[in-house]
């Protein structure tokens, strides 16, 4: 599936991380544009999350990320007013879909945005636009193995969403092949762990020029 040319769309690309470190060098790239974290991210730091997560809003200007752990109806809406306390304007709750989690999206979306994650069907996808989700997010690589083909579902999840508010947010990537594809597909934003960051800029051809202009050319320097 390809994108409609005449169709609008700012493309962001996000850190998907819980490291101080790892935050601090996306921030140098210069064009990632926020944060994403989940409960397994969070438990790879030693510090407390409440402090890990102040951290990483000191070092972007976008938002950042912050997973439910409560099960709870009452609990997560806690959580999720908690997590605001600490993140303000910056913060986007990542909210499981389940029966419970769109009820949560629900009730908090008209005060925090809301990103509903861990989507595995295009109903879950149209439950997240009615519910009043900023985001959608789907596991592209985990959907493909354990249902055939994660790009199909971001494509199906953007037909469901088309002229909603609802963006489509693509994890789970494991290369920029996957990266491109899902963009291809429909997916409004990426989040990627550094390393694919890293690795969506270079290509070997690429490479090859750089070093032939380096030897053959002269410049200021």
């Amino acid at each position: 599936m390809y994108l409609n040319l005449e169709q609008e769309r700012n493309v962001s690309i996000y850190l998907d991380s819980a490291i101080i470190a790892e935050a601090q060098a996306a921030k140098e790239l210069g064009w990632v544009k926020g944060i994403t974290t989940n409960p397994t991210l969070l438990g790879k730091t030693d510090l407390p999350v409440a402090i890990t997560l102040k951290k990483l809003a000191d070092l972007t200007a976008g938002s950042v990320f912050y997973q439910l752990v409560s099960s709870d109806f009452d609990e997560m809406v806690g959580e999720g007013k908690q997590a605001f306390e600490i993140l303000g304007k910056k913060t986007v709750l990542k909210i499981p879909a389940s029966l419970v989690g769109f009820q949560v999206v629900g009730c908090l979306s008209g005060e925090i945005p809301c990103a509903v994650t861990g989507i595995y069907s295009p109903a879950q996808a149209a439950i997240a636009g009615e519910a009043g989700a900023k985001y959608a997010i789907a596991y592209v690589n985990r959907a493909t193995r354990l249902l055939g083909d994660g790009v199909a579902l971001v494509a199906d999840m953007a037909s469901v969403l088309r002229g909603s508010a609802t963006e489509i947010m693509a994890a789970s990537i494991k290369s920029p092949t996957e990266a491109v594809a899902s963009l291809k597909a429909g997916a409004d934003h990426l989040t990627l762990p550094l390393n694919m960051l890293q690795s969506l800029t270079n290509h070997e051809l690429s490479l090859q020029t750089i070093d032939e202009f380096a030897s053959n050319g002269k410049g200021l320097v």
